[in-house]
């Protein structure tokens, strides 16, 4: 039997389009629920003198695909050189982050920080305010992010200092790779009473996977504070952290 060339050409056309239309009806992917990391790392020198340095990090985001993104990020730094402790710093935020457009948002967070040889017992700034994504696409993030709230600081032998506080900031994700990309993040927060009393975090890091689960970091974090509680207490610190880092 032979078949009329019309028909040929019918029953190409359709072979060649009906997958097509089935694969653009196909349902996208679900979203992907709570997500994070953890890292660990530890660092150790013998010989002239003898260090030990331990970073742990977290990072959690739970996205259930409405307008509502929770997320929150964690470090904690512990060091000591010739058996004397020379850091101490723990550094935690929550935020929520409310989409009213595709790349803006109103969010909601909360900072706190204690740093022993920043003097800080506590820092504590809850702060509502607008994000912004510049660019957004499959391998670039860079958002920008400002606010306002309040901060309560305690420092040994001072009573609880409460001001209005300004926040801004701005975040930047940047895959080289499918195995490997770079980090770099900026926080400011002022107090509303004395601008020159700021508080400022530079983070900057490089991750590569090993598996589809595990990475290896690299970060560079600088915490510089304008106006330290006494005199004797230097207004900069650098840390340079390498870590072991599980995804899931």
């Amino acid at each position: 039997m032979h078949l009329h060339p019309r028909s040929s050409c019918l029953a190409l056309l359709l072979a060649a389009v009906v997958p097509a239309v089935a694969a653009a009806q196909a349902p996208p992917a679900p979203p992907p629920g709570w997500t994070g990391s953890f890292g660990a790392g530890l660092a150790l020198t013998q010989g002239n003198s003898d260090t030990n340095t331990v970073n742990l990090a977290y990072d959690v985001k739970r996205d259930t695909g409405s307008k509502v993104l929770f997320k929150s990020i964690g470090l904690f730094i512990r060091g000591e050189s010739e058996g004397a402790l020379t850091t101490n710093r723990l550094g935690l935020e929550g935020r929520v982050d409310r989409e009213f457009t595709e790349r803006t948002s109103f969010f909601g967070q909360t900072q706190y920080l204690r740093d022993e040889f920043k003097e800080i017992d506590y820092l504590v700034s809850p702060t509502i305010g607008l994000s912004h994504f510049l660019v957004k696409n499959d391998r670039t993030e860079f958002a920008v992010d400002s606010g306002l709230g309040m901060v309560w600081e305690k420092n040994p032998g001072f009573d609880v200092k409460t001001d209005g506080a300004v926040v801004a900031g701005q975040n930047f994700k940047h895959k080289l790779s499918d195995t490997a990309e770079i980090t770099q993040r900026v926080s400011a927060l002022w107090k509303m009473d004395d601008f020159e009393d700021g508080l400022y975090i530079f983070g900057a890091g490089l991750a590569a996977n090993v598996t589809a689960a595990t990475q290896i970091k690299a970060e560079l974090l600088n915490t510089f504070k304008n106006k330290p509680p006494t005199a004797d207490v230097q207004k900069n610190d650098v840390a340079v952290l390498l870590s072991f880092v599980y995804k899931y």
